[in-house]
């Protein structure tokens, strides 16, 4: 079925932006986000229980290691900036691993 949604230009480029890291459409990208959203946290399937928890909202999330720092935003923006450093190189230089 098709609809039209009414996005701040803002969101929608991130959305896009977002769909193009992982490999996939911004269709699936939606799609995807509406199911987890929609449907109740107990329904989630959690592949792997020693290393993921269902949070509140049905998303899964790493579990932390009692007595373990929590992690702080900027240890996560350094991981994603080396990911997309990466992923920058390997787009830039096909024929490297």
């Amino acid at each position: 079925m098709k609809t039209t949604l009414d996005l701040p230009d803002d969101l929608l480029m991130e959305a896009k932006t977002l769909a193009v890291r992982r490999k996939t459409t911004l269709k699936a990208l939606v799609e995807s986000a509406l199911r987890r959203e929609i449907r109740p946290a107990a329904e989630v399937e959690n592949p792997d229980p020693e290393t993921f928890e269902v949070g509140p909202f049905g998303i899964l999330r790493i579990k932390r290691r009692p007595g373990a720092k929590p992690t702080t935003l900027e240890e996560i923006r350094r991981i994603q900036d080396e990911i997309d450093e990466e992923d920058l190189q390997r787009a830039l230089n096909p024929s490297r691993p």
